[in-house]
């Protein structure tokens, strides 16, 4: 279950998605599947190559992008959530998200 974002922030990662765009949606999510992680970020590229390079140059696995056509994306969870955010200057995700 996701929640935490506004309507406007899921409207603007979705054009930046279908743009082509590297883009990153964190909110808070629940799902008993992964006990203690409480949100996840998606980073979304309707440019699917772009998107595996991105999980390459970052050391991820394009295996497991979830290659859902128009939204694909990778979801970051846990220790490496908070640092890609970091390292991708998003510091504002990482304090708002408690991460």
């Amino acid at each position: 279950m996701a929640f935490g974002i506004k309507r406007q922030e899921l409207a603007a990662w979705k054009e930046q998605v279908a743009r082509g765009e590297i883009a990153y949606l964190t909110h808070f999510w629940i799902d008993n599947r992964y006990p203690g992680i409480t949100s996840v970020t998606k980073v979304g590229c309707a440019d699917q190559e772009r998107l595996e390079r991105w999980c390459t140059d970052h050391g991820l696995d394009p295996r497991y992008i979830h290659r859902r056509q128009p939204f694909p994306h990778f979801d970051l969870m846990g220790s490496i959530q908070k640092e890609i955010l970091i390292q991708e200057g998003m510091t504002d995700h990482v304090a708002r998200f408690h991460l």
